[in-house]
């Protein structure tokens, strides 16, 4: 192969006499062992796709995954009904010192991706030293894992981190079987499973990978898988006892999931396989252009990899091979976006397994095109998007999330005299409503009833409520007739909401609002004409 062996003959002379524009990246490479040089890639990722999501999204509200984040972290609680509570805790804990606006969870979730990335970093370290460790980071940067699925801030997206911090950790401690690294496993652990569920995948990876290893004998007479189990135990008693004393709904919703037909499940199985592949379609051609002739090797370097890069093997086999027995066993559904979080696995495995040298022209020229592409969609894709969809909008209606709930506090407030406090109605819109409304107002439909439309409480019509729904939206519609009979006295009004981009309006959309005042504020509305309805009574 000519051409491969010309290409490397050019890597290994640009190597021994730079060109000039490459030196600083060569001198920002020297430094990887000194401690500044991986921190100061993933603040520049950071920043760069903060930057692309604060333009691509400026006419459109947060994603309603980041949205509902933030809604569960306002109240503390071991658990929510549909997922673990990692998410609120993450939301709530960055609130608590960064302002509630879009700015600012777009940039929790960029720096949830940046501690990933780091984690990822403190597992490479363990088998490389030098660029090789950069090549790991850029290879994933690559990956649609930490940009794109890391802004829709949520159950999936917190097993970034927490995934690879574990997986280090555990690394650590089958390594050394101490005490603290056993804690450490069992922590780390425990964090992923209030993470999400789908964490089972991992913690039973760590055992499948104990027992295959040449190694297991000693570790299992140790102390330390015993620790780490303990510990685990105890970090998650109190999700334990939540899902105890609530009935495990999280559990249910958890199930939801399963008892898919045959046909499904190989259906999801094979979609689960090829979106984890294509989701590693960029960085698999690169590393192909890389490696060169040099792949043929790679039988060679499996025969030869060190005792800890096997374990990281078989971790690696069990993520994919457990949920695919699983799905295939179960019916249950299979998203490939569940997994992502492990792609990681297989990176650190091709680039850290390789027993050649990789030369840091490579490095180079992969880091120049990471920062290409990144520039690229600040200055040329995020502008794009965000003039298409505001004349084209978004499926959730993310356009008007800030109109609306400036509209909806409006009225209220004309209508009151007082603040709103409870919202509900399409969960879009009231988790937007909450978020957006200088009031704040708590979402006020339990979780239990998201999907099954329940209707309110009395008591919380009577201490004042409000609904809205876009007034295409059948299903909701339907539930404000239920909830409009239920409350007796209410106030049913439309208004239009434009979006808008950079003083450009946008296209625009109704939304309905069912108003019922507090108790002891009630009031005929001074005008019929600007209510649907009013004085309406349930039916006995």
């Amino acid at each position: 192969m000519p051409i491969d062996f010309a290409f490397q003959a050019l890597a290994e002379r640009s190597d021994r006499a730079p060109a000039r524009w490459r030196r600083p990246f060569l001198r920002w490479l020297d430094h990887v062992e000194a401690g500044w040089a991986v921190p100061l890639l993933i603040a520049g990722f950071v920043a760069i796709w903060t930057l692309y999501l604060a333009v691509a999204y400026a006419g459109g509200g947060l994603h309603p995954d980041t949205l509902e984040a933030w809604t569960l972290g306002r109240h503390f609680a071991w658990g929510y009904y549909k997922h673990p509570p990692l998410m609120g805790w993450t939301a709530a804990a960055w609130t608590s010192v960064f302002p509630t606006s879009d700015w600012s969870l777009q940039l929790m979730a960029m720096a949830n991706a940046g501690l990933a990335l780091f984690c990822v970093d403190l597992v490479s370290r363990q088998f490389v030293t030098g660029h090789k460790r950069i090549l790991v980071l850029l290879l994933l940067m690559l990956t649609p894992a930490y940009q794109f699925h890391a802004q829709r801030f949520n159950a999936n997206s917190v097993l970034l981190a927490t995934w690879p911090l574990a997986t280090w950790c555990f690394l650590r401690a089958f390594e050394t079987r101490r005490a603290v690294w056993a804690v450490a496993v069992g922590g780390t652990t425990a964090l992923a499973m209030v993470g999400k569920y789908y964490s089972v995948f991992l913690v039973a990876s760590f055992t499948f990978a104990a027992l295959a290893h040449p190694a297991r004998g000693a570790y299992f007479r140790s102390a330390s898988p015993w620790i780490s189990v303990v510990t685990g135990l105890l970090a998650l008693s109190p999700h334990i006892y939540w899902l105890a004393t609530t009935g495990a709904s999280t559990f249910t919703y958890a199930m939801n999931h399963a008892n898919g037909d045959v046909a499904t499940s190989l259906g999801d199985v094979r979609n689960f396989l090829l979106g984890l592949a294509a989701a590693m379609g960029v960085s698999a051609v690169l590393w192909l252009l890389i490696a060169g002739t040099r792949l043929k090797q790679m039988p060679a370097d499996f025969a030869a990899m060190s005792p800890g890069l096997r374990l990281l093997f078989y971790i690696a086999v069990g993520t994919i091979t457990l949920p695919v027995l699983t799905s295939l066993a179960m019916g249950t559904d299979l998203p490939s976006l569940w997994a992502l979080q492990g792609l990681f696995l297989f990176v650190v495995l091709v680039v850290c397994g390789t027993g050649y040298p990789i030369e840091r022209f490579h490095t180079v020229n992969l880091t120049v095109m990471v920062a290409g592409v990144a520039m690229t969609a600040v200055l040329v894709a995020a502008p794009i998007h965000a003039v298409y969809r505001n004349t084209h909008g978004y499926e959730e209606g993310r356009n008007f999330y800030a109109q609306a709930a400036a509209e909806l506090t409006r009225q209220w407030r004309e209508l009151t005299g007082q603040p709103l406090t409870a919202v509900s109605g399409d969960d879009s819109l009231a988790f937007a409503t909450a978020f957006y409304s200088p009031d704040h107002p708590h979402y006020a439909r339990p979780f239990a009833y998201q999907h099954t439309w329940g209707l309110p409480r009395k008591t919380t019509l009577d201490r004042g409520w409000a609904a809205l729904c876009f007034r295409d939206q059948e299903d909701c519609a339907s539930w404000m007739e239920g909830a409009s009979a239920r409350a007796g006295h209410f106030i049913k009004r439309e208004f239009t909401v434009q979006a808008t981009l950079w003083g450009r309006p946008g296209l625009t959309r109704e939304v309905v609002l069912l108003l019922v005042p507090p108790r002891e504020s009630r009031a005929a509305p001074e005008s019929a004409a600007d209510d649907f309805s009013a004085n309406r009574r349930a039916p006995e």
